[in-house]
């Protein structure tokens, strides 16, 4: 097997994703930057390569099962295993999302993206991950995905709008999350969500107060997790985030 680490970041070609790509380049590893946009997606290769990087691109929808199964093609091609998987790609849908007066056609298009891209990417990627000694998978989830926080319960203060689309999507993703780390019981593979927090990106109208490279710090960790390390969790820079 090789020795060289392979990582595979998907909507990597800008925001949180980029910053991720660039953390794990920074450490040793390959970089997949996956993303849709040929364009975009080559841009972001080439300024990681200028930078130091050992970049390359994996063209991917992850709406799309020929996407997924193409990039899984390609990476077993050049590499034939993958450590890390980061599934950063999601969208919000647009605002308002009231739950009374959505179009539920958005609800669809959003979890599709969030939760089944998810699903689909992670079973591509898996022959891959398993030919590696320390498989690592990191769903992307935020803040919003506890139902903790947006309750309020135990005095907490809730947060984020309301957002029937966005929100619950990323609370289907630490559910989903959950339901992996259960099914890897007994294997090498650790998966884990994380929180970056409210980071200033496209996806929020650059409103955020945290940096991009600050929102992809915990990622960046639960994708270089020791033998041992936790599985199944919900994580920011500050610990665990309630579910």
């Amino acid at each position: 097997m090789s020795e060289t680490r392979i990582a595979l970041v998907t909507g990597a070609n800008k925001g949180i994703g980029y910053e991720i790509a660039a953390g794990l380049g920074a450490r040793g590893y390959t970089v997949g930057i996956g993303a849709r946009d040929n364009e975009r997606r080559e841009a972001a290769v080439a300024k990681l390569r200028a930078a130091g990087v050992d970049a390359f691109g994996v063209p991917l929808d992850v709406t799309a099962d020929d996407s997924a199964t193409a990039a899984a093609t390609l990476i077993e091609q050049r590499y034939g295993h993958l450590d890390a998987l980061v599934n950063n790609a999601g969208i919000t849908g647009g605002m308002p999302q009231e739950p009374t007066r959505v179009d539920v056609s958005i609800i669809r298009t959003v979890v599709e993206t969030n939760v089944i891209g998810v699903i689909r990417v992670t079973n591509a990627m898996l022959p891959l991950l398993r030919r590696s000694a320390a498989p690592r998978i990191v769903n992307m989830s935020s803040s919003v995905g506890s139902l903790t926080r947006q309750s309020g319960a135990g005095g907490v203060t809730t947060t984020g709008p309301v957002a029937v689309a966005y929100a619950p999507s990323k609370s289907f993703l630490n559910a989903v999350t959950l339901q992996y780390a259960r099914e890897f019981t007994g294997t090498a593979i650790l998966i884990n969500a994380a929180c970056p927090g409210f980071v200033a990106t496209d996806l929020n109208g650059f409103r955020g107060v945290r940096t991009p490279e600050q929102g992809a710090a915990t990622a960046i960790r639960l994708a270089m997790l020791p033998d041992g390390g936790p599985t199944g969790g919900f994580f920011e820079d500050d610990g665990e985030v309630p579910w």
